[in-house]
């Protein structure tokens, strides 16, 4: 389990087709003897397991693959040798949740139409896949590329979210621009609440002719 709090950047320093995936060599900051094989990191939001790394901290890589729906339903499968991604390592019991629960599932890719500077942030419209509308709501909380943001605004399939210089400046929001592809998760509550409701619209009693 994640918050969205972003800790690092990291590089795409290779990538490898496997028969029905492919292999990421992934260089960052993190301490390769602080990583464990198996372990979960999430990259751009998308949760991927470490399946090997390097064996000195003075040569920081580890890989991680990403399979068929994986590549599908995600951004993974555009990344290429030079990409930069999102990074945050998974929750201790402690930790401070500086944003909102992110499990790391993806549930569509987003593109950004449009970016307007407000001030010294950037407020960014974002739209969604339609089926993704009824999880979205103003001053709701949603993950996009890894990053837990507030939406400002919503209008059918599309929100907005401010990016201020500081999350700017941590994460690859401050290199991104209208057209760009990113994956979104939503709110795990909203998802649970849509699937509750909906079960409990179709448990209600018929009334009697």
């Amino acid at each position: 389990m994640f918050n969205g709090i972003i800790t690092e950047i990291g590089l795409v320093e290779s990538v490898v087709l496997l028969p029905k995936g492919k292999l990421f060599r992934i260089s960052s900051h993190y301490l390769s003897s602080t990583i464990n094989i198996g372990a979960s990191i999430a990259h751009d939001g998308v949760c991927l397991t470490v399946v090997d790394k390097s064996i000195s901290d003075h040569d920081q890589w580890y890989e991680v693959e990403a399979w068929e729906e994986t590549l599908r339903l995600t951004t993974c499968g555009s990344w290429q040798k030079g990409h930069e991604v999102n990074l945050e390592r998974p929750l201790r019991i402690g930790d401070e949740v500086g944003g909102h629960i992110v499990l790391g599932h993806i549930d569509g890719i987003a593109k950004i139409v449009d970016l307007k500077e407000k001030g010294s942030s950037i407020c960014y419209t974002i739209e969604t896949p339609a089926e993704l509308s009824s999880f979205i709501a103003l001053k709701g909380s949603i993950c996009l590329n890894g990053v837990s943001l507030t939406i400002n605004s919503v209008y059918r399939n599309q929100l907005n979210v401010l990016i201020i210089p500081y999350t700017q400046k941590i994460t690859t929001w401050g290199k991104l621009d209208i057209g760009h592809m990113i994956n979104v998760e939503v709110d795990v509550i909203a998802r649970y609440l849509e699937r509750l409701i909906g079960l409990s619209s179709l448990s209600l009693p018929r009334e009697s002719d």
